[in-house]
């Protein structure tokens, strides 16, 4: 792999933050809302309507490293599909295995920085608002101070 398809996935995962927020803020808790919901209330079963998400995201990748593979001119795609893929698999160990315990690897462990992300995110399950950041989540000053003053922590798990 060159060096410049590196830099091209290091700036494809940097990116993915943003966007990520983005499509959090205004596909998940906008128009594609119906299946996010799922998500904000506890969790009965394995699955949940929101796990579609990443199903979908996934796709979208897919198809990118098909044009990379396999069409001139596309080649970018592929370490833009593998700097995606890094944050998505980052994504994935923060929010749904440390901060949901979906596979119960950390029940017993607790990692600070992984804390604080945890925290922001319970801020997010708090009040239905910002942060929708993951990885690098930018917490309004006067939600945070709010969430102070609460003990309710809608991320317990149930």
């Amino acid at each position: 792999m060159s060096w410049s398809a590196v830099a091209i996935a290091i700036v494809a995962f940097v990116l993915m933050e943003p966007l990520t927020a983005a499509t959090h803020r205004w596909v998940m808790h906008g128009i594609g809302e119906f299946l996010h919901r799922s998500h904000h209330r506890p969790r009965r079963a394995r699955w949940e309507a929101n796990d579609w998400y990443p199903v979908m995201f996934a796709a979208i990748v897919n198809l990118g490293f098909v044009a990379g593979f396999n069409w001139d001119g596309f080649g970018a795609l592929v370490p833009v599909g593998v700097g995606v893929t890094a944050y998505g698999a980052c994504y994935a160990l923060v929010h749904d295995v440390y901060i949901h315990g979906r596979l119960g690897w950390f029940a017993n462990r607790r990692i600070a920085v992984f804390d604080r992300l945890a925290d922001a995110h319970r801020i997010h399950h708090l009040y239905n608002a910002a942060p929708y950041g993951m990885l690098a989540p930018v917490v309004p000053s006067e939600l945070r101070e709010r969430a102070l003053r609460t003990d309710r922590n809608p991320l317990a798990r149930v």
